[in-house]
């Protein structure tokens, strides 16, 4: 990346974007309703059963002026979820501040294993074994989605539970590859420890983005 653009990147005028596109939200708290996606490259935390291993690599997304970025995502929707890769990687303070000037509402998934930038209205934070979130998101995230792969997840899940705020809604989601095997467990789970809720990836059911 040329010298020139990676400052603008560092400051974040421009974002390693991956992929943008309007659709309905397949998972979590606000599952069936419209939303625009910013997907945005470069992700280290490498999760084994990452379904967007492409979007790992930054350097093969091009540099993206975010005030283009903005004004495709308002286009289409008031609605803007910043996903990724690992959007935290970036500083995402002028996007969400240029967002939120054209009166959007800004969302973030993300797995809080770098510092929190940005102005949020929604936090989905989905934490992972390999790279843990950074203590400050826990007290502001307003959903915790833990990923059920194996038993030892619900372990996991627990420990993380802990350190989020009452007010956090948690839930738990199956792994797309293995969800035949985990969804009875998470099923059981769920009706046992009833402060958890199910997450489905219900967009790939509807076989849309």
């Amino acid at each position: 990346m040329q010298n020139r653009v990676q400052t603008l990147v560092d400051k974040g005028e421009m974002l390693p974007l991956m992929e943008e596109f309007y659709t309905i939200q397949g998972e979590g708290y606000h599952k069936g309703t419209a939303a625009y996606f910013v997907r945005i490259g470069g992700c280290d935390v490498g999760c084994h059963w990452c379904d967007v291993k492409e979007s790992w690599n930054a350097s093969i997304h091009p540099p993206t002026e975010t005030e283009i970025i903005v004004e495709n995502a308002v286009r289409y929707s008031n609605v803007v979820v910043v996903t990724g890769g690992e959007p935290l990687t970036w500083d995402m303070t002028l996007l969400t501040q240029k967002l939120k000037e054209k009166g959007a509402q800004t969302h973030i998934e993300t797995s809080g294993a770098y510092p929190l930038t940005g102005i949020w209205d929604w936090i989905c934070l989905s934490p992972k074994k390999v790279k843990k979130p950074k203590n400050e998101i826990y007290k502001v995230a307003n959903e915790l989605k833990c990923i059920i792969y194996n038993k030892s997840d619900f372990v996991f899940a627990e420990e993380e539970a802990l350190k989020v705020s009452n007010e956090c809604i948690l839930y738990l989601q199956p792994e797309w590859s293995v969800r035949e095997k985990v969804i009875p467990l998470i099923v059981d789970y769920v009706m046992n420890n009833p402060k958890w809720r199910v997450s489905l990836q219900t967009h790939k059911y509807l076989n849309i983005p």
